[in-house]
């Protein structure tokens, strides 16, 4: 099957899952996973409808933003370094994996000197995986409250990655405590934070995902196939 067909099933499947939680189609985003794709495969994707993708690695975001022809906006998803802020710098309509402060600083003084204000979701680590980044749930109010602070920076929502689990119910309750984490920072009066935004859910449990609250689901492997070195 092309991008085009298997973009069309994806948005299908997101639309019957949003429909079976009561909520609207519309009020969930596909960010398209474009890690280890050819440029081409983005413009396909881009002419197929599909305007939103994310990328993991910033040298490979870069070279994309230059290469890709049709007009696209940029997630950035991955890990970020706080040394490597500076290079994405007004490269991305959002950064999806903010999970300290000092890197919250830096982004705020890198869009500072754009004089434009970069959208962030805020990153928790649910399980508390050793081996995933994230805020755990206990210090998420205070980072929160500490990144407000700064200008250049707005908290749109937050962003999780579960477990791995063969059956995508495995990770129903952790969206589901991202969700609960997103209410309690909503009571909460924090100027300039928004939790407007849920990313969460991937290929193989983004149906479960949007069922909890998703607004933002990452899918990449069930559009393109098998990744390809760029």
């Amino acid at each position: 099957m092309s991008i085009a067909d298997n973009l069309g099933q994806i948005e299908k499947r997101i639309e019957k899952a949003a429909v079976k939680a009561g909520r609207e189609p519309a009020s969930v985003r596909l960010v398209v996973v474009s890690k280890m794709q050819q440029p081409s495969a983005v413009d396909d994707a881009a002419r197929a409808g599909q305007r939103l993708f994310g990328e993991n690695y910033v040298q490979e975001l870069v070279s994309k933003v230059s290469q890709v022809g049709e007009q696209v906006t940029w997630h950035f998803i991955g890990s970020l370094q706080s040394n490597k802020v500076r290079q994405i710098a007004g490269l991305v309509e959002m950064i999806h994996s903010v999970d300290r402060l000092s890197l919250a600083r830096e982004i705020d003084r890198q869009w500072q000197k754009l004089g434009r204000i970069c959208n962030v979701l805020v990153q928790v680590n649910v399980a508390g995986e050793a081996t995933k980044s994230g805020s755990s749930a206990g210090e998420l109010l205070e980072l929160v409250r500490n990144i407000s602070l700064l200008p250049n920076v707005r908290i749109k929502g937050l962003m999780t990655m579960p477990p791995f689990f063969d059956d995508p119910e495995g990770a129903r309750p952790y969206f589901r405590e991202l969700r609960d984490l997103s209410r309690m920072i909503a009571d909460e009066p924090i100027a300039n934070v928004e939790m407007n935004e849920l990313s969460m859910g991937m290929s193989g449990d983004f149906e479960v995902a949007i069922e909890e609250g998703a607004t933002l689901v990452r899918v990449g492997s069930a559009i393109f196939g098998e990744r390809q070195a760029s």
